[in-house]
Formats: C-alpha cells, structure tokens, sequence
C-alpha cells in the first residue's frame, strides 16, 4: 500500500495566528495539486515559539483551530496531521497535535508529554496526557511533538501497538540540526517503521530553525529531505515495507522485555 505525502516546511509568523492561517490554507492547497492524499504541518504553525503569550494567543480548546483543518481536510479529500498548535486547556496551556481524516472528522489529539526546560517550555505550558496512537484507514499511526524523539521509551511504546508511520511535528532549532537528523533515523531503525518529520524553517526573536524534514524509511534511509528554504517536501512509502522489515529482522521477537 502506496501513500504520497507532503510535509509542510514553513516559516511562521511570530505570534500571528491570523497571518499564520492564511499562509497554512495556501500551502496545504499548493500540497494538495502535487497529489499527496496526507499533509503533515509543523510544530506551534499557529503562533510560533512566543510561549510567553500563549496565554493571551492559545486557542481554547483548540476549536477554531480544529474547525479550520477539519474544513482543508474535507475540501481537499486528505488526511491531514496538524502539526501542532497553542491549546487553552482547563489543565493549561498545551502543545497540541490535530489529526483529521479525509472527512474532516478530529480522530486524534495528543499534547506534547515532554517539555524541554532549555527552551523555558515547562514554564509557560503543561504536559498532556494522552497516548500517541491513532488510525486512519485501518493503517496504525503515532504522533509525537519535537523534543519527544529524544526519548526512545515513549516511541517504542508505539512501535510495539503496531505503529507503522511515526509522524513528528517540530520546531526544531538550527544549532542542533544534526541531532535532528540522527535521533530520526535512530528512530527509524530501531522500530522498524517510517517516520515522517517536519520541521520549520525562518527565524523569531530568540531562535533560528532548521528545516531538514525527512522522512525515513524503516531501514533508516532517507526517503525525501528537505533543505534550510520553505518548501513542500514531498515522499511516496510503502507500508508493505514495514511488515517486509519486521518479519526479516525480527527485533520485536526478539526482545526480552522482562529484563527491562
């Protein structure tokens, strides 16, 4: 089973969501006419990293933002992850991914578990408490926020429900890009399966972002990479591929879980 994909590499407009929404509209219907049937965007595409003033930016209970992806995804007959964006919670203010289907039904929410105290996250926002797994199509999926790759746990967790696709929405800076690179392949190899990773590009007051989105195939080569230039980077896979992997280098067979 084949699937085209775009990933959205763009710059954001620092604390903009209006600007922001318009620029979003005009990618995903540009992704759409190169025939990708999933659009993945990334990280805080909403507001950019001006958590200081989430609590006067963050959308309440996301739900203007999830009407207006649920409006792309219905109009453009395409599964669409919603990168991420400022959710005024009753808990707080969270980082929150938007899953639709091609009906533009919300199957999915999940809010970014790991804060990363070097970028001040832990002070502005609070954690989720929701599972990374989700379907679309039957097909077992997950998505993760960012710094979550650094922690192999909490990916393999969905690595062992069956996850064949990981996709991962980031803000990722510039200085670090080279750990972008390594932890995704990482993450690739050691679960057997794809992951799709957009990162922004462009520059806020106190950051410079990477780009370099990738997907990654489940022996870890690089299926599609972006460069440093907003651009729609585009991969077919093959899910076929994950299942050929698996059952030739059996890892998961092989583990001895109760040791660890």
């Amino acid at each position: 089973m084949n699937m085209k994909i775009a990933l959205i590499q763009m710059d954001v407009t620092y604390g903009d969501p209006k600007v922001n929404f318009a620029r979003v509209g005009k990618w995903v219907m540009d992704a759409v006419q190169t025939g990708a049937e999933m659009v993945i965007l990334p990280e805080l595409w909403d507001t950019g990293y001006d958590i200081e003033r989430l609590d006067v930016l963050a959308d309440k209970d996301a739900k203007a933002t999830t009407e207006f992806l649920s409006d792309l995804a219905k109009q453009y007959n395409i599964g669409l992850i919603g990168g991420s964006v400022a959710e005024q919670s009753k808990d707080g203010i969270k980082n929150t991914m938007l899953v639709l289907n091609q009906n533009g039904e919300l199957v999915h929410k999940y809010s970014k578990l790991h804060l990363s105290q070097l970028m001040g996250e832990h002070l502005h926002l609070v954690e989720g408490q929701d599972g990374a797994d989700f379907e679309l199509d039957g097909v077992p999926l997950a998505g993760f926020i960012c710094y979550d790759i650094y922690f192999p746990e909490w990916l393999r967790k969905s690595a062992v429900n069956g996850a064949k696709v990981m996709y991962v929405a980031a803000e990722w800076p510039k200085q670090r890009i080279d750990h972008w690179q390594t932890l995704l392949k990482a993450r690739a190899i050691e679960n057997q399966c794809y992951v799709v990773a957009c990162n922004r590009v462009g520059t806020d007051t106190n950051n410079e972002f990477g780009g370099m989105s990738m997907v990654v195939d489940p022996l870890g080569e690089i299926v599609a990479e972006g460069g440093s230039e907003e651009k729609i980077v585009l991969a077919e896979i093959d899910l076929d591929k994950v299942d050929d992997v698996r059952n030739r280098i059996p890892i998961f067979r092989d583990r001895r879980e109760e040791r660890y």
